[in-house]
């Protein structure tokens, strides 16, 4: 393996927390051990090169395994947009996520970082492009970055002050943090997002409800991930609890019910328990069993996608279907591409003039 292959390998493996589609899933280039991000729902690419630019930094997280890094590897913009470029001319990638350390100051790196999305355009790359905004980057770089990716983002990674507090001393979250994801809403509408670490400043699913929530009211992010904790040696929360894997599926599917289901945060909040935390299963399935049955030949969609298993376009379909069949039973769902079994337990068949009752499968 060549010095370049080595760097490459490394940057690309540190850039492995700094999430960019959920689910994430990782493979290998067959030309090189780079890792690639795969995800068939990710934000317009399905095969993510995701590096860092500089694979040391000077702040303090002390969840970050790139702190822990003394080697001084990093790639120039030259180097990093013609190693990219030629790996996409291959075929071998499809888009590129670029996050950074910040080996010196944020203005030095938010500039390499941006100058990387300009040679790339400049030599004719029109493809997925998603640049990661660092903490106190000045408002002139988040401007540029918006305009040559087709996203850009900055990390939450705490629900509030306190929190980031317990994680980190040098950022200042609302100065350094929400004031610049403010600048990137307002550079970047609809097509910015952030990341929460869910469990490692010990905050309650309460309060990451209450953060989603103001996220949702001031800067509507399209998309936020969350990375459950996962404690690394040699860091200061080394000897931390583990975040279990399904508190951050949870709350995926939380997020979904915010974003595209009209569930409001007051209702989601009815499905904590009195600590404050989500239980592990679907959300979806804790409201619907505080709810009446609907019914699908009259409901609107609204009230159908509060139903657990029908999504947006299951509900379109039943919207459709219905005005030239009712559906008469679990079974009659298929047709609308739904799984009965799943949706039936919350739904009744009747007419307007009739309403069966409630099936229990």
């Amino acid at each position: 393996m060549s010095t370049h292959e080595q760097k490459l390998t490394r940057l690309t493996a540190a850039g492995r927390f700094d999430l960019c589609s959920p689910g994430e899933c990782i493979r290998l280039l067959s030309a090189a051990p780079a890792v690639i991000n795969y995800n068939r729902r990710a934000g317009g690419c399905g095969r993510m090169l995701k590096v860092l630019l500089h694979g040391t930094c000077a702040y303090d997280c002390a969840y970050c395994a790139v702190r822990l890094q003394r080697e001084q590897l990093s790639f120039s913009p030259e180097e990093l947009a013609t190693t990219f470029l030629g790996l996409w001319r291959e075929g071998l990638v499809g888009g590129l996520f670029l996050s950074s350390g910040i080996a010196r100051d944020v203005d030095y790196v938010m500039h390499d970082i941006v100058e990387t999305g300009e040679i790339l355009r400049q030599r004719g790359y029109g493809g997925y492009l998603h640049l990661k905004v660092l903490p106190g980057a000045a408002r002139a770089d988040i401007h540029d970055a918006a305009r040559v990716a087709d996203r850009i983002s900055i990390n939450l990674e705490a629900t509030s002050p306190d929190r980031l507090g317990c994680l980190a001393g040098v950022k200042d979250y609302r100065q350094d943090i929400l004031k610049r994801q403010a600048w990137v809403a307002e550079e970047k509408p609809g097509g910015h997002t952030t990341q929460i670490v869910v469990g490692a400043a010990d905050e309650t699913d309460a309060e990451i409800l209450s953060c989603l929530a103001d996220q949702y009211r001031r800067v509507r992010p399209s998309r936020v991930y969350f990375a459950a904790f996962h404690a690394l040696s040699g860091t200061p929360l080394a000897s931390h609890p583990d975040t279990p894997a399904w508190r951050a599926r949870r709350w995926y599917q939380a997020d979904y019910l915010l974003r595209d289901y009209s569930v409001t945060p007051d209702e989601l909040r009815t499905a904590l328990n009195e600590e404050g935390f989500l239980s592990n299963r679907d959300p979806k399935e804790v409201l619907a069993d505080d709810d009446r049955p609907v019914n699908v030949n009259l409901a609107p969609r609204r009230d159908l996608l509060r139903v657990p298993g029908i999504g947006p376009k299951g509900a379109d379909r039943i919207l459709s279907l219905r005005k030239d069949r009712p559906f008469t039973g679990p079974a009659d769902l298929t047709r609308a591409g739904i799984r009965g079994k799943a949706a039936g337990r919350y739904l009744t068949f009747g007419g307007r003039e009739t309403v069966q009752t409630r099936l229990t499968l």
